[in-house]
């Protein structure tokens, strides 16, 4: 059970480091110099140090992107924290409904954020030198984690 429990709350932290990792970093967008992200396009040197950064434009899309990447990151800093208080309040055969319930909304926030980032892409940047960056793959990848601890937390009952 310890086991078990230690597997969890690994997969939790590394869903978390992925959407702390993904909101923040200047990767969401690479290519011809410049990169972007959700709060600032920058431009690099041939040598990789940047040399010029500057604010995002103020799209409406892009402010609901923030608005639901910096939602996951909530939602899931909120469900590890109820995950522990129930650990040690929840009676005996138990279940994690509301640490499950807040995983799976941070694994669909992070997923609407990526996707409107898709959809949205094509007119923001339409030169074709730019590609997706590792923040954004990061975010991809921290929707099905997400999902699955927060299904894992449904399934969970606490025993002694």
């Amino acid at each position: 059970m310890l086991l078990l429990l230690l597997g969890i709350i690994v997969l939790h932290v590394a869903v978390l480091v992925l959407l702390f990792v993904s909101t923040i970093v200047s990767q969401w967008i690479v290519g011809n110099g410049h990169s972007t992200d959700l709060w600032q396009n920058c431009s690099t040197s041939s040598s990789g140090n940047i040399q010029h950064c500057s604010l995002s434009s103020v799209n409406e899309w892009l402010q609901s992107v923030q608005a639901t990447m910096i939602l996951s990151v909530i939602f899931s800093v909120l469900s590890l924290f109820l995950f522990f208080c129930q650990l040690f309040t929840l009676t005996k055969g138990g279940r994690f409904y509301i640490t499950g319930i807040f995983q799976i909304l941070a694994g669909l926030c992070v997923m609407s954020a990526a996707a409107i980032y898709t959809v949205r892409h094509p007119e923001w940047h339409s030169n074709s030198d730019y590609s997706y960056g590792f923040a954004y793959i990061l975010a991809w990848v921290a929707f099905p984690l997400a999902l699955l601890s927060g299904v894992i937390y449904v399934i969970l009952r606490k025993r002694e």
